[in-house]
């Protein structure tokens, strides 16, 4: 067992609408809705996320299987290979990992400070820290960054496979850091069109 993560566009007007003890409720619906066990793992956008909840998407990585690992370990090969990349793709991706939490630009920031009314007077929380929270206003900020580095990212696969690689681990190759990289650009890039939020919840 290991720490997972599941990813909520989020209408954020109709979360903050929603009472503050329905919250944590209304959000695990929308990471645990009923599954039917003998189906086909969704990837992609779950649309609604939820039946009772049909102001929240989910995003279900591809290959992750839930898992926060690849994503830790994206943000391990980033900082691996970060000081030889290209002066404008580190720039851009330090603040693109970073600002989803997937890499630790060492600032100490708490992402669960960013809403901090989002549960309150939650004296024993269902959760850990959330692993990301990105209201509407932010969202734009990640979105910007990976138009910036989108272009310059192929750039990077020979200092990748240099100083990062290695097989056999989660995220063990230039491929797999790319597409994980891109999947989280069509969360921003959704959550962004729409005027939603993103939460990332440790279930």
């Amino acid at each position: 067992m290991g720490l997972d993560i599941t990813v909520l566009a989020l209408d954020w007007e109709r979360l903050e609408r929603t009472p503050a003890a329905e919250r944590q409720d209304a959000l695990y619906e929308a990471a645990c809705p009923d599954i039917d066990w003998d189906a086909q793992p969704e990837t992609g956008w779950v649309r609604p996320a939820s039946p009772e909840i049909p102001w929240a998407d989910r995003y279900e990585f591809h290959s992750t299987l839930g898992s926060y690992k690849p994503h830790f370990w994206a943000g391990e090969s980033w900082d691996d290979v970060r000081q030889f990349a290209d002066p404008a793709l580190a720039r851009a991706l330090d603040a693109f990992l970073a600002r989803l939490g997937v890499w630790d630009d060492g600032t100490d920031e708490d992402d669960d400070a960013a809403d901090p009314g989002l549960f309150p007077g939650d004296p024993a929380p269902w959760r850990p820290k959330l692993l990301l929270v990105c209201p509407p206003a932010t969202v734009s900020e990640p979105a910007a960054h990976w138009s910036e580095a989108e272009p310059l990212l192929d750039g990077l696969r020979e200092e990748y496979d240099t100083h990062a690689a290695a097989p056999g681990r989660w995220i063990g190759n230039f491929d797999e850091f790319a597409v994980l990289l891109r999947e989280w650009a069509v969360v921003v890039r959704a959550a962004e069109q729409r005027g939603w939020g993103l939460l990332g919840l440790p279930i």
